[in-house]
């Protein structure tokens, strides 16, 4: 750039001197009006060539438009200096960073030992969770192993001190009953009257007093409770049987509601259920036993009698205690670990307390009974008069002959007849 600037003065400066040769005639005749002077500077060469010198005196140069450009070009490419320049630092500072960063990374946690701590805690969660799952587990068994514990033993209620009150007050009424009539010794002497029994419990009370036809009796089981009206068979078997269910025609639907199978329905000389309340009034205060009587419609008969037979309170769900099986019909109350209605709650449509996790057995089956998850026996299913198929809800009875070939698309097994009816234990004919 310099040496642009100094080419372009010597242009100027030999652009003067030609001028002064020709202003230097002039001045002669101008009367020398230029003070310039150009004199001999040396040596003159062989072929005649020599140095000048001139004096300039001060004076102002007017300069052409591009010297404007020149000077604005010097500017920018002064200002690009500066730009590199401050560049050159930014990226020297750069440098001194990046030297910087290992010594600061010593001091941070390395990425990938970061993800094994991770990994580490994640596995430390899984085994937690495995360990509470398998808890979980062990103490869901030990619930399991206490339910059937409780379920096994007997309630612990009111209907023992109840029983034992009940017959106190019954050897009481006969003891009474037993003594003579005594008097003062003004009054006459009297005879002692027979013995007077003053309740009916069940119908072999009935048959002891010689009471020995079928039908309609009034018995009172709790001399607390009302009396209620009962079918004896006083025939079968010996006699004095209070029967508490019968099927025989379809007449009477046993499709029914919880409040239903509590007090009873149907006709005791027809269809019936005698009531549940009443079932637990009957065999809380005596020792039952449980006789089944079946016909189907190709005129097999069967039955199976239970030695013990209990039906608990409302308040315990009318919890069913059965066993001591004998017969020839199979012990279908008992027929599996699945299949166990021994310990089992009543259920109805409208009220389940069955162990089938997925729905009502009462509802599905369409009837009461003391379903388990659900049922190898149901004596209250639809009474159907011909083979059907489809949902087994009518009558069952899982030990029948022939039951067990029957499969998804066979027709089920019906019954023509059915009874169900409970006698003391201790009852001899």
């Amino acid at each position: 750039m310099k040496t642009l600037i100094c080419l372009t003065t010597l242009f100027i400066l030999a652009a003067v001197h030609a001028g002064t040769e020709e202003e230097s005639a002039l001045g002669e005749k101008v009367g020398n009006s230029c003070s310039i002077r150009m004199k001999n500077g040396g040596k003159c060469d062989e072929d005649g060539n020599c140095p000048y010198q001139i004096n300039l005196p001060s004076m102002t140069i007017q300069l052409p438009k591009q010297f404007q450009l020149l000077e604005k070009t010097i500017k920018e490419v002064q200002s690009l200096k500066e730009i590199v320049n401050a560049l050159k630092k930014s990226c020297q500072d750069c440098k001194l960073q990046a030297d910087d960063t290992p010594e600061k990374d010593n001091g941070q946690q390395n990425p990938e030992s970061t993800n094994g701590d991770q990994d580490n805690n994640i596995h430390e969660l899984q085994s937690k969770v495995k360990k509470m799952s398998i808890s979980l587990k062990n103490a869901r068994n030990q619930i399991n192993s206490l339910q059937e514990q409780l379920g096994k033993m007997s309630p612990i209620n009111m209907n023992t001190i109840e029983q034992y009150v009940d017959t106190k007050m019954i050897n009481l009424s006969f003891a009474l009953n037993n003594l003579d009539n005594k008097c003062s010794s003004n009054c006459p002497v009297l005879e002692a009257n027979p013995s007077i029994q003053l309740l009916y419990k069940d119908c072999s009370d009935y048959y002891k007093i010689g009471k020995k036809v079928d039908g309609r009796y009034r018995v009172t089981p709790d001399e607390k409770n009302k009396t209620f009206e009962v079918y004896c068979d006083m025939e079968s078997m010996g006699g004095g049987w209070t029967v508490v269910q019968i099927r025989k025609d379809g007449s009477t639907s046993f499709n029914r509601t919880w409040n239903e199978y509590k007090n009873g329905f149907g006709n005791l000389t027809g269809e019936f259920w005698l009531g549940n309340d009443k079932l637990h009034l009957l065999t809380k205060s005596t020792d039952m036993i449980l006789r089944i009587e079946l016909e189907d419609f190709k005129g097999n008969r069967e039955y199976a009698k239970y030695d013990q037979f209990y039906v608990a309170n409302e308040y315990l769900k009318y919890r069913l205690t059965i066993g001591g099986y004998s017969g020839t019909a199979g012990d279908a109350l008992h027929f599996s670990k699945q299949y166990n209605h021994d310990q089992k709650f009543f259920t109805t449509p409208d009220k389940d307390n069955d162990r089938y996790p997925s729905g009502n057995c009462g509802s599905y089956y369409s009837s009461g009974w003391w379903f388990d998850a659900c049922m190898s026996a149901n004596l209250n299913g639809k009474y159907y008069k011909n083979d059907y198929k489809g949902v087994r809800n009518g009558i069952f009875w899982g030990t029948w002959t022939g039951v067990s070939d029957e499969h998804l698309n066979s027709y089920r097994q019906t019954f023509k007849f059915v009874k169900m009816m409970i006698r003391p234990k201790s009852f001899r004919p």
